[in-house]
């Protein structure tokens, strides 16, 4: 897994699983707390997540909550976006362009 960017945006790559989750949560936490507005987190280049990785995700949604910030995902691959819609979460966390559950192709 790797992170870059700053406080306004972050592109995440790789895997965000149980054995990259802890770097993953310190690198969002730093970005929630040193920034302002939107915090933009590009998944374009993430090749999986597992519920660990997604429960670092929704961390980060509560901290920039707490923060009056708003953390938005960018560039979901699709897969990821069926996960989202699964568990509901497409109505709480911030999705650049949304998802259209209806529109997902099926597996």
């Amino acid at each position: 897994m790797h992170i870059r960017g700053d406080h306004v945006e972050l592109v995440v790559g790789g895997r965000l699983d149980v054995r990259s989750a802890a770097d993953a949560r310190t690198a969002l936490h730093t970005a929630v707390d040193s920034g302002r507005g939107d915090l933009v987190l590009d998944l374009t280049e993430l090749d999986s997540w597992d519920a660990t990785g997604l429960g670092v995700i929704m961390g980060a949604h509560r901290r920039a909550g707490r923060m009056n910030r708003r953390l938005v995902l960018r560039g979901v691959p699709p897969q990821m976006q069926r996960l989202l819609v699964a568990t509901r979460l497409h109505r709480i966390l911030a999705v650049e362009g949304g998802i259209e559950a209806e529109s997902l192709p099926r597996v």
